[in-house]
């Protein structure tokens, strides 16, 4: 036994049954990781090319204050977002509250009355169901549903696949947007790899180059050679406590895409006649140039870790979302663990391996924006960061556990031990 493992077993009392569960199980996956090394490594170039062409320097980490004009850092940070997801301009804000924020300007800043957006992914993530206005409608709330917009969701195929017979059907004389969502969400489904989404972009070309394609990009930056932007997307957005954060960065979201589309978007994350030219970063842009730095190296270590678990879960006998020889397009693994004890313990075991709130004992809660109660594990230095060690999963059927994240692999790692030791010592699974 390694040092490293004698130390799993003395300070954290991780069964030894489980170490050696793990050990063996990361010797069958690490042919894996050999692409996963040069997809990191691509990325960690293409990111420092264009940190030294556009001259970063420290000015571009200085305060501004009032309105925030002439922010040199808030204008670079678009820049070079937009520059290394191969768009045409980016939005780039820590006043971007969330994820869902980021991806709500896109149609509510595209759209307007008697428009029409279709998801052609199958239901969007939850919280996206409250802006498009699907649950938790309340007249007057801003969605989009409230101002005139319309929608169709297309399911996909049995296989995971866009359905693209039923979308041609789908489209209409009002349709002026499709959305791709990238991730499974809280779906059972592997993820939208580059190349199908470029297939999509294609496609929808072909039937009608004015519909605007938007992808959520959530929790895929980085884990492909190249982005949905640089493969047909029009217009594509996330968190910046996801991916392209590294960890780093402390709140916000970014938008990117065609010029003309961020022009019209930036009026809606203010107002008409300011759009981006105000606007205040507080000092973050160091740690979101810097998290984006090593952004690359980041999400890598994460899907290997998601790699490992799927494949140890797969091990003892659970059906797991992607498979362990998938080609992965996020950082998320899914595990069918069939009730909510399993999913609570297992939340359980990964907020015991994190370095902040190892201590909090987690239970299901009614979390805004979620049709059922959340569990989730989130131990993180930044509250809500998804690209360090996470785990959630909502308390309904099929009772799926969704598990994301780790600064490093070796963390990522200690969320796979920590939670089938859990589930172990709860008797909950057997070695």
């Amino acid at each position: 036994m390694l040092l490293s493992e004698k130390l799993l077993v003395e300070k954290f009392g991780i069964d030894e049954r489980v170490v050696e569960l793990v050990r063996e199980t990361e010797k069958e996956v690490q042919p894996h990781f050999a692409q996963l090394d040069d997809i990191m490594a691509y990325n960690q170039y293409k990111v420092l090319k264009v940190f030294q062409e556009n001259r970063i320097s420290d000015l571009h980490f200085a305060w501004n204050t009032g309105y925030g004009y002439d922010d040199a850092g808030r204008e670079m940070i678009e820049k070079v977002y937009a520059e290394v997801f191969g768009a045409e301009k980016a939005l780039c804000r820590p006043t971007i509250v969330n994820g869902t924020h980021a991806l709500a300007l896109i149609p509510l800043g595209l759209l307007r009355p008697g428009d029409e957006l279709i998801y052609c992914t199958g239901a969007p993530y939850d919280t996206m169901q409250t802006v498009i206005g699907l649950t938790s409608y309340e007249p007057g709330n801003g969605s989009l549903r409230d101002y005139g917009v319309t929608y169709k969701q297309v399911e996909l195929l049995p296989d995971g696949n866009i359905d693209f017979e039923a979308l041609k059907a789908a489209i209409g004389p009002k349709t002026r947007m499709v959305t791709l969502q990238r991730s499974t969400g809280y779906g059972w489904r592997p993820a939208m790899t580059i190349d199908k989404i470029e297939e999509w972009a294609a496609f929808m070309n072909d039937i009608d180059p004015s519909i605007i394609k938007m992808v959520d990009n959530s929790y895929g930056e980085f884990v492909d050679y190249k982005e949905p932007t640089e493969v047909g997307a029009d217009i594509m957005a996330a968190s910046l406590i996801k991916n392209p954060g590294g960890g780093l960065a402390l709140t916000g979201g970014y938008i990117a895409g065609k010029a003309d589309m961020i022009d019209k978007i930036q009026y809606r994350m203010t107002c008409p006649g300011i759009g981006g030219e105000c606007g205040l970063t507080f000092g973050q842009t160091r740690s979101m140039f810097q998290g984006l730095f090593i952004a690359p190296r980041v999400v890598a270590g994460a899907v290997k870790g998601a790699i490992l678990l799927g494949k140890c879960f797969e091990k003892l006998g659970y059906e797991v979302c992607p498979g362990p020889e998938a080609k992965r397009s996020d950082i998320i693994q899914a595990i069918k663990l069939g009730d909510e004890e399993r999913v609570v313990t297992f939340c359980q075991g990964v907020q015991e391996a994190a370095p902040i709130d190892s201590h909090v004992t987690l239970v299901p809660w009614q979390m805004p924006g979620y049709e059922d109660p959340v569990v989730m594990a989130a131990g993180a230095f930044n509250q809500g960061s998804s690209i360090e060690l996470s785990a959630d999963g909502p308390i309904r059927e099929p009772f799926n556990v969704y598990f994301q994240g780790g600064i490093t692999f070796e963390h990522s790692k200690m969320g796979v031990y920590g939670s089938i030791d859990k589930m172990l010592k709860k008797g909950l699974i057997t070695l």
